[in-house]
């Protein structure tokens, strides 16, 4: 009997599995411009702190404002004149004077404009979007760096500002390949503690740093600080 404890006790060492990970927000990002525009706007006093459906950054709109009045203006036109040549055209197709060649003519200018009505709505559309993107608000992400200052002028792609979910941590470990299965069945202690978490995700390729080893994410609630070291043991 005392053989077979020790070597129990003996196999749940071997098996103890102990890594560390700092401690992260669950999701980063990094937010970039998908329009061109100098910046109005730059809101610095919340870089560091938590948003709350606050404005970050806005982009001058105002030629994009004008536009989009005259081309609602140019489109309501574009309807009336839709409605006039579509009435001609039914008078004329039961005018029985009238040639094939004109009904024809006639109808030809009703389709040029309701393709010039499709160019106009798609420039519509695209006037919204660009105005929508030049001002930017932050539900509640956290707000970790603001890379623009007012007056500058941006392309897309540059990079405006970083935010961060802090609604859970995330602790990303590499765990050899061939452990993986055996610690499926392991409880997880963090920092010496037993917990209730589960593995969240596991990247069952392997990259190119860690070539023997697979990617583990663990997902932990109600985090008070982060990016700290934890200790991670499964046993």
């Amino acid at each position: 009997m005392r053989y077979l404890l020790v070597f129990f006790i003996s196999a749940n060492f071997v098996f103890a599995s102990v890594f560390y990970a700092k401690l992260e927000p669950i999701n980063s990002y990094k937010i970039k411009s998908n329009v061109s525009g100098k910046v109005i706007f730059s809101n610095e006093d919340i870089e560091g702190k938590k948003a709350n459906n606050s404005l970050i950054i806005e982009l001058d709109s105002y030629v994009d404002r004008i536009d989009l009045k005259q081309t609602q203006n140019k489109l309501e036109s574009v309807n009336s004149m839709i409605e006039i040549e579509n009435k001609n055209y039914g008078r004329m197709k039961r005018v029985s004077s009238k040639s094939d060649f004109e009904k024809d003519n006639q109808k030809l200018k009703v389709i040029n404009l309701q393709t010039t009505k499709a160019d106009i709505k798609i420039k519509i559309a695209n006037l919204k979007d660009s105005i929508k993107n030049k001002k930017l608000i932050e539900k509640n992400n956290y707000i970790y760096n603001i890379n623009v200052k007012k007056d500058d002028y941006v392309t897309p792609g540059t990079l405006l500002y970083e935010a961060k979910d802090l609604s859970k941590g995330k602790l990303e470990i590499f765990v050899p390949i061939d452990d993986i299965e055996r610690i499926k069945s392991k409880d997880i202690y963090i920092d010496d503690k037993k917990s209730d978490i589960k593995i969240a995700k596991i990247y069952d390729v392997a990259d190119s740093e860690h070539i023997s080893s697979y990617k583990i994410e663990l997902h932990l609630s109600n985090v008070k600080k982060f990016s700290r070291l934890v200790k991670v043991e499964f046993k």
